[in-house]
């Protein structure tokens, strides 16, 4: 029985002495393994490690793509010397943990306010180059990749790499876009004044071209009409005239019926004459020659 205790005994002393040296390494995790505060050994892939136990300790760093998001827009001034909102957000990792430990103690917000100094930096440096147009959308992709390489170059010192750098977004200040749009509305409304000039003065225009065509259209017209009075009036002078000249009497006669027939075509109508003027001629003598 004395034999089996110390077994025991030794067989739980040996899997203590085993849960304390032993530690796993996840895939999503770097391990760093100290001794007396001192970096012994890097575990940099995942699986099973042991440690000298009460003797070495182990932090884990972690080994996934962090995102490094700015609450809050940046000020910045252009070559313009006017100001701009700019949102960004950089994409960095861990590449070398013990590095990383060196520069920064392993704390992740010091890492993340020396790269977010680094990143304004040389956005400071690159948007005091160029216009905004050139920063919102003409050489806003170059931009990037100068602050992804100038940041990651610097960041290696640190054992991070900076995959990304964004710009999310580039406004303008509430003020300033306040008097762009003030002045975008002043220029738009003087063009739609002078559209409305040049149009008023247009239509002037084909109004007097309208005018001067229809009087021109009238005048061909009256004299167009003037011209078939004329020739019909001609035609009936010398059909008149033919008439009368085959038999004057009864040209003379049929021409006093018109005549009668015109002055007397009312009961209202009074017409005063001698009793012996030649209106009555017919009248007088129907039958005669």
């Amino acid at each position: 029985m004395k034999n089996i205790g110390t077994v025991l005994i030794a067989v739980i002393g040996l899997l203590i002495v085993t849960s304390l040296s032993a530690f796993t390494v996840d895939q999503r995790e770097y391990a760093l393994v100290f001794r007396l505060g001192e970096i012994v050994s890097v575990k940099k892939e995942p699986g099973l490690y042991f440690k000298m136990p009460f003797v070495d300790n182990v932090r884990y760093f972690d080994r996934r793509i962090l995102t490094l998001n700015w609450q809050e827009p940046d000020r910045f001034i252009t070559s313009e010397k006017k100001n701009v909102l700019v949102d960004s957000f950089v994409k960095w990792r861990i590449i070398d943990p013990a590095k990383y430990y060196v520069s920064v103690k392993g704390d992740e917000l010091q890492a993340e306010r020396r790269l977010s100094q680094t990143v304004n930096d040389g956005l400071r440096a690159e948007f005091g180059k160029r216009t905004i147009h050139e920063v919102v959308s003409g050489e806003r992709g170059k931009i990037m990749e100068i602050l992804r390489q100038r940041a990651d170059r610097d960041s290696r010192q640190m054992g991070i790499q900076v995959l990304d750098v964004r710009l999310k977004r580039v406004d303008l200040p509430q003020e300033v876009s306040e008097s762009v749009y003030q002045r975008m509305n002043a220029e738009r409304k003087g063009v739609a004044n002078k559209l409305r000039s040049d149009g008023a003065a247009d239509a002037e225009k084909i109004r007097a071209d309208a005018d001067k065509q229809r009087e021109v259209i009238i005048a061909e017209a009256y004299r167009e009409a003037q011209r078939i009075k004329g020739e019909g009036d001609a035609k009936a002078s010398e059909t008149y005239a033919q008439a009368y000249g085959k038999n004057p009497e009864f040209y003379a006669f049929y021409r006093s019926l018109d005549a009668y027939r015109n002055s007397f075509k009312s009961k209202s109508d009074v017409l005063v004459l001698e009793p012996n003027s030649d209106f009555f001629k017919y009248m007088r003598s129907p039958g005669k020659k």
